[in-house]
């Protein structure tokens, strides 16, 4: 008789915990989008997979951005190194709720098979990490939401903002931590506020 009542409320323990996180997740979804969210965005983007997604369907989970190009040899694996010792810093228990999302301003050249190609290279395949790229319009437009300023100086070679942001879980910016090899302390403090505050 115990094990069968212990059963039961295993039962309605473990049902009641999944109907309550899709609660949560419900209205998230239906909650309005605010002024400032980058989920307003409609522009269409395609990933390292060659998936095209808005990005709303990132919603609810702490965003850090970067806009690089795969061919860089100067700031960009600096760039690189900064996010994933970045990435390093964030406690486990926070992964799921953290998505570090890199935007290609060459995607000439960036195809999402070359970007697919960068993220194994550079050990940025888990599903944490997110490549994106799109056509030169909305790139240059998406860059100045970013505040970062990118300029073609070779065929091969753009000067550009060394800027790393984050965004909280309904997609607004609420830090940017701006230079290469800065001190992270601050970036990570603001992902770790930002990812307690999602249930």
């Amino acid at each position: 008789m115990k094990k069968l009542i212990l059963l039961s409320l295993s039962f309605v323990l473990l049902f009641g915990c999944q109907s309550s996180a899709k609660k949560e997740k419900e209205q998230t979804e239906n909650k309005p989008i605010t002024e400032l969210s980058i989920y307003n965005l409609p522009e269409k983007w395609t990933t390292q997979e060659g998936n095209d997604i808005e990005l709303k369907q990132l919603r609810g989970k702490v965003l850090v951005m970067v806009m690089i190009y795969t061919s860089c040899k100067a700031a960009c694996p600096r760039l690189v190194a900064d996010m994933r010792n970045i990435e390093k810093r964030v406690p486990k228990e926070y992964k799921d709720k953290v998505q570090y999302v890199l935007f290609s301003i060459d995607p000439k050249v960036d195809t999402p098979e070359r970007l697919k190609t960068f993220s194994i290279e550079n050990k940025m395949d888990s599903e944490q990490w997110l490549f994106l790229r799109s056509n030169d319009e909305q790139t240059r437009e998406f860059s100045a939401v970013l505040a970062v300023n990118y300029k073609k100086i070779s065929p091969i070679d753009f000067s550009h903002s060394n800027i790393i942001s984050v965004f909280n879980a309904e997609g607004e910016l609420t830090f940017q931590q701006e230079g290469l090899g800065a001190d992270y302390d601050k970036t990570v403090s603001k992902i770790k506020e930002e990812a307690q505050k999602i249930k």
